[in-house]
């Protein structure tokens, strides 16, 4: 019997469980990827329009959170880098400016997801790191704190 093999946690009845640390996602994963699929089109005209902001909170409002909802995630994190790729560097600032502290959190957390994906770093890595930059000079390092300690992950 090799012990390396045995999972202790089995045993340990106060063992943390990953439920445990926040609530799940109290939408169907079904209509949670659907609503990603409605607001990637809903940010595809504002962006058409030339509404940077409008098409952030769009993205950024309600964003999937929880297990299960893997496909609304990666479709949630495409529509905010394909904003992010197309916004003006000049711009970056006044739409942060634009969008509220809860919301401001949210795009770190897509920011981090982002640098964090293989393969992301390569293609849009100085565009994040750009974001990044201006959202920590006017969110502050509290933005980066809430994040960094929030247990729902996007």
């Amino acid at each position: 019997m090799s012990y390396r093999k045995i999972d202790i946690d089995a045993y340990d009845e106060d063992v943390l469980q990953e439920s445990e640390l926040c609530e799940p996602d109290p939408r169907d994963p079904a209509q949670v990827l659907s609503d990603a699929k409605q607001k990637q089109a809903a940010v595809r005209s504002s962006l058409a329009k030339g509404d940077i902001p409008g098409a952030l909170d769009i993205a950024l409002d309600s964003a999937p959170y929880g297990p299960n909802v893997e496909d609304a995630k990666n479709l949630t994190l495409q529509t905010v880098v394909s904003i992010l790729n197309s916004t003006k560097s000049s711009e970056i600032s006044n739409v942060v400016k634009a969008l509220s502290q809860d919301t401001q959190d949210t795009l770190m957390k897509y920011l981090y997801k982002g640098m964090g994906m293989p393969g992301w770093g390569d293609v849009s890595g100085s565009v994040l790191l750009g974001w990044h930059e201006k959202l920590t000079e006017v969110g502050g390092t509290g933005c980066i704190v809430r994040v960094m300690t929030d247990r729902r992950t996007v």
